[in-house]
């Protein structure tokens, strides 16, 4: 599903075949969740390849890394040249893109002693996510973020994700709705979360939650739409019947929500801001110069030659 014979990874300081890439049954990242990676994608554009905010990703990469104590050295720009060195050898172009930092054996509770990069990656079509989506308020809430660095993206913290996603599952739903530790909207399992109304968005402030980067684009658009929206406190009772709801993440993208705990969203999704957001997104990711803010969200990317 993710990769063949033929597929090429970056893994230990060179390109080696995924299939005969392995890593150490006696490590940290295996036995504790003791990594961290990001979730990138590529996009097909004037006849190239380009990531969408590559450099974003790789530096809060490092930041996590960071957070978590990891002897890890690589910079950005040496990630974003090999990431487009990996897309070029599997002659990917619509792609996702996974880095992830392992670290070595170690069977102590203490910071690790040497950490590796890995960057894998496949041919992408948005199947992590469907329109329409019905979701459930999950029992599971997300970690204390006085217990764990919840604005890194750390593996153990998905434990967390894989419990709520699959109940939602479980019960009939699409997915989960996962409240914060005083019983606040955070995000869904692997996605951050807006909520529309009166024509206005509202979304999960930082301190909860990952704080994604799909996350402050559409903030950044909004701006350029002359949308409002604000980042607050909010309960589930608070967003269900609102106008409109959506999930926004590297690989869902903007994904409309149909209901909440069985009670649907009030307006024709085609009708809403939400909408208006979503096709924004759709076109600054692949290279539509439509919005200012096209500009400066990718100014900062890099194209692979056909």
């Amino acid at each position: 599903m993710y990769y063949n014979n033929d597929t090429v990874i970056y893994f230990k300081g060179e390109f080696v075949r995924a299939a005969e890439a392995g890593t150490d049954l006696y490590s940290q990242s295996l036995h504790y969740g003791y990594s961290v990676f990001e979730g990138i994608r590529s996009y097909p554009i004037n006849g190239g390849t380009k990531m969408f905010k590559g450099e974003e990703h790789y530096d809060r990469l490092r930041r996590s890394a960071a957070a978590m104590k990891m002897p890890f050295h690589y910079s950005t720009e040496q990630m974003v040249e090999l990431t487009y060195e990996v897309l070029k050898r599997n002659n990917y172009t619509d792609a996702y893109i996974r880095p992830i930092v392992l670290c070595s054996p170690n069977m102590a509770l203490s910071k690790g002693r040497e950490a590796w990069l890995a960057i894998e990656s496949w041919e992408w079509t948005n199947g992590y996510m469907s329109n329409s989506m019905r979701i459930m308020t999950s029992t599971y809430r997300r970690p204390n973020p006085d217990a764990f660095h919840v604005d890194a993206k750390v593996s153990g913290h998905y434990v967390n994700s894989i419990l709520a996603c699959q109940e939602a599952k479980d019960m009939g739903f699409d997915e989960a709705l996962v409240l914060d530790t005083n019983g606040h909207v955070a995000e869904s399992s692997g996605a951050n979360i807006f909520f529309e109304k009166n024509g206005e968005l509202f979304t999960a402030p930082k301190g909860h939650i990952l704080p994604g980067i799909t996350r402050a684009t559409v903030i950044e658009l909004c701006a350029e739409l002359d949308i409002p929206v604000h980042e607050k406190y909010f309960t589930p009772e608070e967003m269900r019947g609102a106008e409109a709801g959506f999930f926004c993440g590297t690989a869902a993208e903007v994904v409309a929500l149909a209901s909440l705990d069985n009670v649907p969203f009030s307006r024709p999704w085609e009708v809403t801001k939400s909408a208006v957001i979503q096709d924004a997104y759709k076109k600054l990711v692949r290279g539509h110069s439509v919005f200012p803010v096209q500009a400066a969200s990718q100014n900062k990317t890099s194209i692979l030659e056909p």
